[in-house]
């Protein structure tokens, strides 16, 4: 399908004083267009770093990055803040939702900073919530969901804006396990049904093996890179 990420020599470096942290050093990865990655590590591991790149929240100090042939390294905030807008969608352990507003009012949130009508925003944040099994919920407040439901809205929120990536930090990490499953599912479904490029970011072993390919991250490199079949959706 093409290529979508490219790394090359990748480092992050943060300075506290005289102390030097090398938060990333020297990665060089790739990622197809279409692809359904996870990253592991420990804490302290560099994945979260990895992460901030990866979804434009960050740049590196050194090395490169392109995104869909952007060099996301020489983008100003305000670039790096389009792009974002544009390719990425963000799903978080912690849902972010706004609390005393309805599903489809949080779902179509992306929708609003762009400018699209009020129409618009209502039609596609409904088909969203629709494409996460959210149909007939919503006008429901998050404190009426599930800690599954609440995270589909999530999901559904950054879906709107038709993304080339979905960035999922812990996803499941608020959930039990049949909850998490059911999340994964759909992650899963987006990937394979949608065509979406899939970065899931997390510390448990059972939920990375949802992804085709898991990268396992060490004192800021990459310890390991391998590719497998996923896990059937509700199978061991």
């Amino acid at each position: 399908m093409g290529e979508l990420i490219l790394c090359r020599d990748l480092w992050k470096i943060y300075r506290l004083g005289d102390i030097e942290v090398q938060a990333l050093r020297g990665v060089s990865l790739s990622i197809e267009r279409g692809g359904f990655v996870a990253i592991m590590g420990a804490s302290g591991s560099g994945k979260s770093t990895l992460m901030n790149i990866l979804g434009c929240l960050d740049q590196p100090t050194r090395g490169t990055y392109l995104l869909d042939g952007l060099d996301i390294g020489k983008a100003s905030r305000d670039e790096l803040a389009e792009i974002r807008n544009l390719k990425i969608g963000f799903v978080f352990q912690s849902f972010n939702l706004i609390p005393r507003t309805s599903a489809v009012e949080n779902a179509q949130l992306p929708l609003f900073y762009r400018g699209v009508s009020l129409r618009q925003q209502r039609e596609r944040a409904a088909a969203a919530l629709a494409r996460v099994g959210l149909r007939g919920r919503e006008h429901h407040a998050p404190a009426q969901l599930s800690g599954g439901q609440q995270q589909r809205v999530a999901i559904a929120r950054a879906l709107v804006s038709e993304p080339a990536i979905l960035l999922a930090d812990e996803p499941t990490g608020n959930l039990d396990t049949e909850s998490s499953r059911e999340i994964m599912g759909i992650l899963e479904s987006l990937n394979r049904d949608d065509g979406i490029t899939i970065i899931l970011v997390t510390h448990e072993p059972d939920v990375a093996h949802y992804a085709a390919r898991q990268i396992v991250v060490k004192d800021g490199q990459i310890l390991s890179d391998r590719s497998r079949e996923p896990a059937p959706v509700g199978g061991e």
